[in-house]
């Protein structure tokens, strides 16, 4: 199957009454046509890689690190089967949903041309959260996330340009190292002990880098 992009996903704000921060922004929609891609700077702003879209737990989301989310359409099918509902392009919060991917195998540090503008760099993997669970009204989702280890991914921009649904993807750099960002999800989350393996990508993120750091010499 071709790799690429489904979907080009946007979110539109909502109240969140399961985290208390106001709103939040996982309601993302499939945009016609092209959607602008920046770099967004630190976090703390709100701001991601998306023009339009932009996070409201900005401690926990957003910047550059997480600038842009990617979840494959074959994990949210797999997911239909479980739940025994539909699952929309988008509804996971996803900016992109993918084609013809192994979203949860990509390598940290992995890069994707997307379109004949955009290129991606794999940082690091989704954390599930009350707001999460609360959007799929799943009792016990967190867990069930966390259980299947299939995250998705967020990457970072290298090269901002546009994007819109039906664009190619590309794998142009794959790092010498097995750490891919299940691996990542794995450790930060049920296998700490996988923690010091993650420091074989030099791409991961200061803060997970230095949790791994930590387990390290502790």
């Amino acid at each position: 199957m071709d790799m690429k992009l489904l979907s080009v996903n946007v979110g539109k704000p909502r109240p969140n009454p399961w985290k208390g921060i106001g709103s939040t922004g996982i309601d993302k929609q499939p945009v016609d046509g092209p959607v602008a891609v920046i770099a967004p700077g630190p976090k703390g702003t709100g701001e991601v890689g998306l023009v339009g879209d932009r996070v409201y737990d900005v401690k926990n989301h957003g910047g550059s690190d997480q600038a842009v989310y990617a979840y494959a359409r074959e994990d949210l099918d797999g997911w239909e089967d479980e739940l025994g509902r539909p699952l929309t392009n988008g509804v996971f919060g996803e900016n992109l949903t993918t084609a013809g991917l192994d979203v949860n195998g990509a390598l940290i540090g992995e890069r994707w041309r997307v379109g004949p503008e955009v290129l991606l760099e794999v940082s690091c993997a989704r954390i599930p959260c009350g707001t999460f669970q609360g959007w799929l009204e799943q009792e016990g989702w967190i867990k069930r996330f966390t259980r299947a280890a299939l995250p998705g991914a967020y990457l970072r921009v290298i090269e901002p340009g546009s994007i819109r649904a039906g664009d190619p993807v590309e794998l142009v750099h794959r790092p010498d190292h097995d750490v891919t960002a299940a691996v990542v999800f794995r450790a930060m989350t049920l296998e700490p002990d996988l923690l010091p393996r993650l420091l074989a990508a030099d791409a991961l993120p200061e803060s997970i880098r230095a949790r791994a750091l930590k387990r390290t010499t502790a």
